[in-house]
Order: structure tokens, then C-alpha cells, then sequence
């Protein structure tokens, strides 16, 4: 979960509603957004270093995986329950899961 002080969330709130009224339209403009914020991130003091560029690049990551495990996974669930799983033998071989 990405977490921050609820009065810095505050702040950006502001921010991202105006995002909101304007609308992301395309995956190339959500694609701009999430750089110009590495950029913005990148630009506020801190160094060309590897720790810098480390949180810069994984920041980013960890936000698709939130977004993934919210999102993506449930529907994954959905579909699962739906057309049955793919790794019956697997499961049923360390206990995973029971057969259905």
C-alpha cells in the first residue's frame, strides 16, 4: 500500500483532482503522467545516484503491483471461478486447494 501523512494526501488531492477534471484519456498520457512525476521526483534535491534512482524506478513498480493486487488479481479470481484453474495437479499435489 502506498502510504503517506494524511496532510501531505491532503495536498495532493488538490493536485489530482485537477488531473481528474481533465481526464487521462490514453495509456500514452497515464504513461506521461507517471514520468513527469519520476521527473518531478528526480528534480527535488536529490542525487544521480543509484539509491535515488532505485526508489525513483521501484516507486513506480510497487505502485503497478498495489494497482495489480487490487484490481487485476480479483478479476483473475473472477475468471478462475469461472472457466476453472489451470493448475489442478499442482494444487492437488502440495495441498493447495481442494478439487472442486
Amino acid at each position: 500500500m502506498p502510504y503517506t501523512r494524511d496532510i501531505d494526501r491532503e495536498d495532493y488531492e488538490n493536485a489530482l483532482t485537477e488531473i481528474e477534471h481533465l481526464g487521462i484519456p490514453s495509456k500514452g498520457d497515464l504513461e506521461y503522467l507517471i514520468c513527469s512525476l519520476q521527473d518531478i521526483f528526480m528534480s527535488d534535491g536529490r542525487q544521480y545516484r543509484y539509491s535515488d534512482l532505485h526508489d525513483c524506478c521501484y516507486a513506480t513498480t510497487h505502485a503497478a503491483h498495489e494497482f495489480a493486487r487490487n484490481h487485476l488479481d480479483r478479476r483473475e479470481d473472477t475468471a478462475r471461478e469461472t472457466n476453472g484453474d489451470v493448475f489442478n495437479r499442482m494444487n492437488r499435489t502440495f495441498g493447495l486447494k481442494e478439487d472442486e
